[in-house]
């Protein structure tokens, strides 16, 4: 497929796509006259890009943990879950932190209705 129905089926930009594989995280076939073209495999990696992203994750992190993906080696793999277990590790922090947070306005909202309620009694 060309890029324009890869975008239509991620719902990426094409300009993120281009983005994407300059920074090595898509890796499109070209035709004699330069087009890019995808398959399958393509759209859950874009999927998968999206997904990171989404979670804050840095293009550069997901360009360390890709080449497992592509190029499977004891060195890429290496390389990877170093990277994987640092995002992991970022990732758990930020859940404990929004867990918190969301606890704390749970908090708020009941003694807001308590209070709510103790005035419409009044």
């Amino acid at each position: 497929m060309r890029i324009g129905e890869l975008s239509a089926r991620t719902g990426a930009s094409r300009r993120s796509l281009r983005y994407y594989e300059q920074q090595g995280l898509l890796v499109s076939a070209r035709s004699p006259s330069g087009q890019r073209y995808y398959d399958e495999g393509h759209v859950q990696r874009v999927a998968l890009v999206q997904v990171f992203l989404a979670a804050g994750m840095s293009s550069r992190a997901i360009a360390r943990m890709v080449p497992c993906m592509t190029e499977p080696s004891p060195d890429t793999a290496r390389t990877a879950m170093t990277a994987m277990n640092q995002e992991r590790t970022r990732l758990s922090s930020a859940i404990d932190s929004l867990t918190t947070a969301r606890d704390a306005l749970d908090q708020l909202i009941h003694v807001n209705r308590d209070f709510m309620a103790a005035g419409a009694d009044a």
